[in-house]
């Protein structure tokens, strides 16, 4: 990973952090900070932020949920999921197809790894998927 590292993240990353789900809650938080500031490239699949709007709300409000995803956009860019995504995606054996579009969407943006807590979920692996304490120790 040579220059700045490219990462896409799981929308599990996310929700670490956003409900402070523990014991993942720190790592999770320490990921999103070198991405952050600026020393590791972080991508999100476009069809996670429609998740993650769902859940906020769900579990809070309208307004929190825009005003979350607003800030996480400040320092995260979107993976397009487009037509090709889907049809690619489809070509995977993953038992989970949320997973084959994350995949697929991480190689269209040419994502060096996927950071994920759930890594038996993308095999085969088109490219790598480390957890994030495994991803921070290449740092």
């Amino acid at each position: 990973m040579a220059n700045k590292p490219c990462v896409l993240i799981d929308i599990n990353i996310l929700l670490d952090v956003l409900q402070k789900r523990e014991p993942f809650y720190e790592i999770s938080a320490a990921l999103l900070a070198v991405v952050e500031i600026g020393r590791v490239k972080g991508y999100i699949a476009s069809h996670s932020l429609t998740t993650l709007f769902y859940l906020i709300k769900k579990d809070r409000s309208a307004p929190e949920a825009r005003a979350t995803i607003t800030n996480v956009l400040q320092f995260i860019k979107i993976a397009p999921v487009d037509q090709s995504t889907i049809e690619q995606a489809l070509n995977l054996d993953y038992r989970d197809f949320e997973d084959s579009v994350q995949m697929i969407s991480a190689v269209q943006c040419k994502a060096d790894c996927l950071i994920t807590r759930n890594v038996k979920d993308y095999q085969p692996a088109l490219l790598s998927v480390l957890q994030p304490v495994e991803f921070l120790a290449t740092l």
